[in-house]
């Protein structure tokens, strides 16, 4: 009997430290309709249960992604860099002497997704960068919930993948940036988290807000010399998190909803919208809030910080509210 329950607790805490504990929480009801990579709303059971098989098969390989390089030589075939294989990234285009970039999409996405080519094309067209695009479609194609369960892991991966470019190129990690919208907001955080906060900047565009409010594997400000947040869709049922997650946090239009939007979606993907514009152009300036309440009403008048852009050596902290136009470039 004693023998029993001690493999009993024993299991559970085995289970418990493999895969957090998720929670519902922000009011959310069971069933809620969440954008996949696609462009379509589909309905998701925040109480099913994961896919154990795959997210085993995950934590076991979580290295088990697809990773293709971008540069000003191969602006749109990209690449295929393979972890532990150093002839691929030798006889590519990467270039160590320049900033790396890794975009990462959510739910049901892969490398098609309309991010990838958005950001890619705004780093290139303003100088010599290593994009690399991080297609994890192997678990993001699974249903939110196992999805959502198994995102650390891929984040781990790619902060081992990341740590292999270092030692094989010398790139340093004082020049990566780290982009993740959605589900691949909080996956960046774990990258960054793997290699002990390292990497230069870590940005999360509208972090995804159902079973991450509390969950401690989310995004958060120690996972990058400097980690900044998009809110765009942070309201009491809206798809991002809402709340502050990082060293920065912006809240465009008050965070809630987006001038021109009509739905959910339109306001959670327009975060990497006005992230690809201010690498083009860095021209939307916050205003530093002293609460949140500043923030709904748009009284906050502290110190300015420009959101987004590309400068690696970006510095600041707090809570920030901007307001911006309906169209590109916003």
């Amino acid at each position: 009997m004693k023998l029993t329950l001690l493999f009993t607790v024993s299991f559970a805490v085995y289970t418990a430290k493999a895969v957090p504990a998720l929670q519902n929480v922000k009011n959310y009801p069971r069933f809620i309709e969440f954008p996949g990579g696609d462009g379509v709303m589909h309905t998701v059971d925040l109480e099913a249960k994961p896919d154990m098989e795959l997210l085993n098969e995950i934590n076991r390989n979580p290295d088990n992604n697809l990773y293709l390089l971008y540069t000003r030589r191969n602006p749109t075939s990209a690449q295929t860099l393979v972890i532990n294989n150093a002839n691929s990234v030798t006889s590519s285009n990467f270039n160590a002497q320049v900033p790396t970039v890794v975009i990462a999409h959510g739910w049901l996405g892969s490398q098609y997704n309309s991010i990838n080519p958005t950001i890619r094309d705004a780093y290139l067209g303003k100088g010599d960068y290593n994009v690399i695009v991080l297609d994890w479609r192997r678990l993001a194609l699974s249903d939110y919930v196992t999805a959502a369960y198994g995102v650390p892991a891929v984040g781990r991966g790619l902060g081992q993948f990341l740590a292999f470019l270092n030692l094989v190129t010398g790139a340093p990690f004082s020049s990566m940036h780290l982009v993740g919208f959605s589900l691949g907001a909080h996956l960046v955080g774990n990258a960054g988290r793997e290699l002990g906060g390292r990497v230069a900047r870590v940005t999360g565009l509208d972090p995804a807000g159902p079973l991450w409010n509390y969950n401690y594997q989310r995004l958060r400000d120690t996972d990058g010399v400097y980690v900044e947040a998009i809110h765009t869709d942070g309201g009491t049922m809206g798809l991002g998190i809402g709340s502050a997650v990082a060293n920065a946090d912006f809240f465009p239009n008050g965070g809630d909803s987006q001038p021109g939007c009509l739905t959910s979606l339109c306001n959670h993907e327009r975060a990497w919208e006005l992230f690809a514009a201010t690498v083009t152009y860095n021209h939307l300036t916050g205003r530093q809030c002293s609460n949140t309440l500043q923030i709904s009403l748009n009284t906050c008048r502290g110190d300015p910080l420009n959101m987004g852009n590309d400068i690696l050596t970006k510095t600041g902290s707090g809570l920030y509210r901007l307001d911006t136009g309906r169209r590109y470039p916003f």
